[in-house]
């Protein structure tokens, strides 16, 4: 696992975050002992459906915009 100190990496953080792949890891110390780990995320993954892909699957109930039984009052 590669060190850099602190000043370092305030010097190059871009540079070292653009380096690193998913898993890797760099320590940032300062005064000779470590205060930081730098590490990348893995990438992010795509949503699963598509957009359409559920059409024909979902039922509405026909009084769906039906007021609720509870405001019946507050409607009048």
């Amino acid at each position: 696992m590669p060190t850099v100190t602190l000043q370092e990496a305030q010097a190059r953080l871009g540079d070292l975050i653009h380096r690193l792949t998913p898993g890797d890891e760099v320590v940032i110390t300062e005064n000779n002992e470590p205060v930081a780990t730098l590490a990348r995320t893995p990438p992010k993954q795509q949503w699963p459906c598509k957009a359409g892909s559920a059409k024909g699957k979902i039922h509405m109930a026909s009084d769906f915009d039906e007021p609720l039984e509870e405001f019946k009052e507050y409607m009048e």
